[in-house]
């Protein structure tokens, strides 16, 4: 007998535990929610509002009042630790019998399906499951086979177009007679060839997991009916981050398209938020839940709004930012646990401003028993969190990067700094290997094994060795491989000579240039590759400020200081925890005491990608109101009126996020920047003190949120500032100033300038923000 068999028993379920003891404690909505019988039910569900609790509680409920057996229910959701922790609970609940449920992810359902089903899938039982880079190789592979260069086709890009392929239940059938273009045909016949290679290894990707239990289910009634025997009831958590493929395999579960009398659709509770909707990029389909009710003409909706996890003025600061969102399901997230502190607000001068006044919170707040576990620290791209890993090094603050690298371990940044290193020491055998065929030059395995082993037999470095290679010293190497060793050993000797008289920051614009290394990253469509760029901005704009600080100081010098920031070793273990650094993507289903939302910039929250599309603007909304609302008790709010980007510091309105949130629940400890302050009011005043305590009036508040954001750019020779000492001057991001001393001359002119409370900064004129004041 199949194993899908054994389900089509018509048992009767028996009442297995005191329903009415399910019930205490909960509110009227949940209440609700947890005994409706019958109609498909939505659970809108409000941050911390006690989703979790909804879902086991119904589940228990059912096994309960005798409406469900164990083995009738099945609960998907999507990550493993969500999984786990509803498993749990269910089982603290109902005893040894959650066993027999399905509480598991997505795709875990799909593999168990999948290899029960195998013979009418058809696969083997035993099928491999291919990760992401599997099925990168895979594809890399298969456009090999059909001879297209990776420069032109890239297959991380033919990939994911093939992955979104199957989130939308395309086959490859589907994508060749869509295809339109020489480009989209070359995509739809890699996806066929693609395919083939995976069904010969008997081998699926992620995405054919749920697509080929849809094919499954739809293609095969018997087999579709026997599930829909088994399970009767159908609970999926986090609904509105579901995409097409995973929208049709819970219709298939519940047989919401099937007019087969015999077999009525199972009972479906879908959980979710359309406020919390942040994963498009992804592929995630919002109007799965917004249209739910289209969907099915009968369903009972239930709206959860009390919350259990945050302070009023919180909740309130979230509603406001949310209620912006046009089109949205009207729903208010109220406590009764009382207004809690006012939310923080902090405008810095720059984004080192803003990391000192939350180091300087943080360490506020352990007078108050607050550990550095209980803090969180939430950016909006992962860029941002160099200036707080250095400030936290510094201090010795223990901190942990979460759902990322810690910003001197990403690998963009390693290449980066392994190209200056090699230009700083041509025996520097680990770089320069690092960085021999990064990007692709055509210098593979074969090559660099062929000149380290020469290097080893010659007691020289590999740098030595490539340059042995290139004056013919080492035989058989293929002439294609002889040139690209030439281009290689050519780039880093030019830039080698450029390096003599000129910055770290203007090294290391020649070698990411000449090595084609950004080239590469911004001729990609991965949006991880975006994000490299971002974070090469960053390192730039990490050695432009070195010039600043330090400017006799030359590339060794500059590589020393990032040497001994980036050692982790540096970083004390605590028993009280670490502070948690993440993206507010990665903050998704987490909570903590404090949080700090930082960088709330038009520009970077909301991103400037999104600015301009109402939809994207949405998105962004909604991650704010995530961000917002994963802090229990404080709140934060923070943004640089200066960010740099490549060494050039952008001027940067405020988010007009924080334009919504009510004035009453918000404390500025700081509205305005030093220098914003200066612009609003200089028609009337030129000689205010700009301390970190001054708030101007609430027009020129207005006026400063009103403005554009404004790029630096180095300065023609005749336009350089003529300055002497005790000239009074304004930098964007330092503020006001009084210069102490000037060194050399027109281009190299470099000012000592002293921005009060011991701030001495040492600037080169030619690239400083700094206007001269009449006073």
């Amino acid at each position: 007998m199949p194993p899908s068999a054994v389900w089509e028993s018509g048992e009767v379920p028996e009442a297995s535990a005191d329903a009415d003891a399910l019930l205490a404690g909960l509110n009227p909505q949940q209440h609700e929610a947890v005994t409706h019988t019958g109609s498909p039910l939505l659970v809108v569900a409000g941050a911390g509002s006690g989703k979790t609790k909804v879902l086991t509680h119904r589940i228990a409920y059912a096994l309960a009042t005798g409406r469900a057996r164990a083995d009738q229910v099945i609960a998907i959701t999507f990550t493993n630790k969500a999984a786990a922790e509803m498993r749990e609970r269910v089982r603290s609940l109902v005893g040894p019998q959650a066993n027999r449920m399905w509480v598991s992810t997505f795709h875990s359902a799909c593999v168990r399906i999948l290899r029960r089903e195998y013979r009418d899938v058809p696969i083997r039982s035993t099928f491999s499951v291919y990760d992401m880079q599997d099925a990168q190789r895979l594809m890399a592979l298969t456009c090999k086979r059909l001879n297209l260069d990776p420069k032109q086709f890239n297959p991380k890009l033919f990939s994911r177009r093939v992955s979104d392929f199957k989130n939308e239940l395309i086959t490859p059938a589907d994508a060749a007679a869509q295809a339109r273009t020489d480009f989209e045909k070359k995509i739809a016949e890699a996806y066929r060839l693609y395919n083939d290679a995976l069904q010969q290894a008997h081998a699926m990707d992620f995405d054919d997991l749920i697509m080929r239990t849809v094919q499954l289910l739809q293609n095969n009634p018997q087999v579709a009916r026997t599930y829909r025997r088994r399970f009767r009831h159908v609970l999926v958590d986090e609904y509105q981050d579901t995409n097409h493929a995973q929208y049709m395999l819970v219709r298939a579960l519940v047989g919401a398209d099937d007019d087969d009398a015999g077999v009525p659709p199972a009972e479906l509770t879908v959980v979710g938020d359309s406020d919390q909707s942040i994963y498009a990029f992804r592929g995630a389909t919002i109007r799965n839940i917004e249209e739910f009710e289209k969907d099915y003409p009968d369903a009972h909706t239930v709206v959860l709004e009390q919350n259990y996890r945050s302070t009023q003025n919180i909740l309130s600061a979230a509603n406001a930012v949310i209620s912006a969102n046009a089109g949205r399901r009207a729903k208010r997230l109220w406590t009764d646990s009382g207004d809690g502190a006012k939310v923080i607000g902090y405008a810095a001068d720059s984004e080192h401003d803003e990391a000192r006044f939350i180091a300087s919170e943080i360490d506020s707040l352990a007078t108050e028993n607050v550990k550095p576990g209980d803090v969180a620290i939430f950016y909006r791209t992962n860029a941002q969190s160099r200036a707080l890993e250095e400030i936290f090094i510094r201090t010795g603050l223990p901190y942990r990067v979460v759902g990322g690298t810690r910003f001197y371990e990403r690998k963009e940044i390693k290449d980066a700094l392994a190209y200056l290193r090699a230009i700083a020491n041509p025996d520097d055998s680990v770089s320069i290997r690092r960085i021999f065929n990064t990007p692709r030059r055509g210098l593979g395995d074969k090559a660099e094994a062929t000149v380290a082993a020469y290097a080893h037999d010659h007691d020289i470095s590999f740098g030595a060795a490539i340059a042995a290679a290139v004056d013919g010293d080492i035989p058989g190497l293929a002439p294609r491989t002889m040139n690209a060793l030439r281009d290689f050993h050519a780039t880093l000797n030019e830039v080698r000579e450029f390096a003599t008289d000129a910055s770290p920051a203007e090294i290391l614009d020649a070698v990411l240039d000449r090595s084609g290394y950004v080239a590469t990253l911004r001729a990609s469509d991965d949006p991880q590759d975006e994000s490299r760029v971002e974070n090469l901005a960053e390192l730039h704009a990490v050695a432009a400020e070195f010039r600043e600080t330090q400017p006799d100081g030359d590339l060794g010098d500059f590589l020393e200081r990032v040497a001994l920031v980036a050692d982790s070793d540096s970083i004390p273990d605590d028993d009280a925890g670490q502070i948690t650094l993440m993206t507010v993507h990665t903050a998704k289903g987490l909570e903590f005491p404090v949080v700090f939302a930082s960088g709330m910039e038009d520009g970077t929250f909301p991103h400037a990608r999104s600015i301009d599309d109402a939809s994207q603007l949405a998105e962004e909304r909604r991650l704010a109101y995530v961000a917002l609302t994963r802090a229990r008790e404080r709140l934060y709010l923070t943004r640089a009126a200066v960010r740099s980007a490549w060494g050039m510091p952008q001027q940067l309105p405020p988010s007009r996020f924080l334009a919504a949130i009510p004035e009453e629940v918000v404390d500025w400890r700081r509205e305005v920047a030093g220098a914003e302050a200066f612009r609003s009011t200089s028609e009337t005043s030129s000689r205010l003190s700009f301390g970190s305590g001054y708030r101007p009036k609430t027009s020129d508040t207005r006026r400063v949120q009103r403005a554009g954001a404004v790029r630096a750019t180095e300065k023609d020779e005749e336009t350089i500032p003529s300055l002497e000492a005790g000239v009074r001057v304004l930098h964007d991001s330092y503020g006001l100033g009084t210069v102490l001393e000037v060194t050399g001359q027109g281009w190299r002119a470099v000012a000592s300038v002293d921005f009060g409370d011991g701030a001495v900064k040492k600037l080169m004129l030619r690239y400083a923000p700094l206007t001269k004041l009449d006073v």
